[in-house]
């Protein structure tokens, strides 16, 4: 899962998805959240190689592989093609390891039905593999698949990490109405969506059961602002709120108190530059 808290903070997983888009590790303490692996600093003892990045839960629960799979699909990162209908959809995150550190080359097979809820079974439209780069991340672009009968909206996937077993599962879109009736749903495998100016967004994080060490102890590079912007380290902001930084202007995507190191450039996790 990687969805805000009832209380606003952002959840353990976007915290390292913004230090690891701005080339950093999070702090050990930011929002109540509570310190990772990967935060560790001197003298702390290293916690159990749980998957403490997933909020809690067990890794990325599986789920059933369905009818449709197809295998040797194109390798791409968008399965967009000419005249494609439907509401484009954009799905991006990290995959970790159970010690929270990303995981690279991590192969990442989509499949999914079209906007009229079928699947293309003589081709490969809405099929496609890639993999996570050097910072595990992975990025999709597709459309939000159509329903069919039976099934709530998702997205099917096959995940293997280099020399490790295949975790097949399934991604869910929140309040659809269907999420409700549908067997198979599982809440833990909800995306975060949001709408992007008739598209929508999507976020989610996998957590593999691939062993890992800790790590080394990182520490947060302070940064100075920039005269005239109006960031400020130890704001807190929410969704929807401005700033300037440097010149540019940024739109605020998830709720968090900002930190030295976390300026909107660096953090496109939580900014997006207006």
């Amino acid at each position: 899962m990687d969805q805000e808290t009832s209380t606003g903070h952002v959840t353990r997983k976007a915290v390292l998805r913004a230090a690891l888009a701005a080339g950093m590790a999070a702090p050990a303490v930011l929002m109540g959240v509570p310190a990772l692996a990967r935060t560790l600093t001197a003298g702390e003892a290293a916690p159990a190689l749980t998957p403490e990045c997933d909020d809690g839960d067990d890794p990325t629960p599986p789920q059933t592989e369905g009818p449709y799979f197809k295998p040797n699909s194109p390798r791409r990162t968008s399965l967009l093609e000419s005249g494609t209908a439907g509401v484009r959809l954009t799905v991006s995150g990290y995959v970790f390891g159970l010690a929270c550190r990303p995981i690279a080359g991590v192969l990442l097979d989509f499949w999914q039905a079209d906007t009229n809820g079928a699947y293309d079974n003589t081709g490969f439209r809405f099929r496609g593999h890639q993999f996570t780069d050097a910072q595990g991340a992975f990025k999709l672009t597709t459309i939000v698949p159509g329903l069919y009968p039976g099934r709530t909206r998702h997205i099917h996937v096959k995940l293997q990490a280099p020399g490790r077993p295949v975790l097949t599962t399934q991604l869910y879109f929140p309040n659809e109405p269907r999420n409700n009736t549908d067997t198979i749903f599982d809440p833990r495998l909800l995306m975060t969506v949001r709408d992007a100016g008739g598209a929508r967004e999507a976020a989610f994080d996998f957590v593999l059961n691939v062993p890992q060490d800790p790590g080394p102890s990182p520490t947060a590079t302070a940064t100075t602002q920039p005269p005239g912007g109006s960031w400020a380290a130890g704001t807190v902001y929410r969704p929807g709120d401005t700033v300037t930084y440097g010149g540019p202007g940024y739109v605020c995507l998830q709720a968090h108190t900002a930190q030295a190191g976390w300026e909107p450039p660096n953090v496109p996790a939580l900014w997006r530059l207006r």
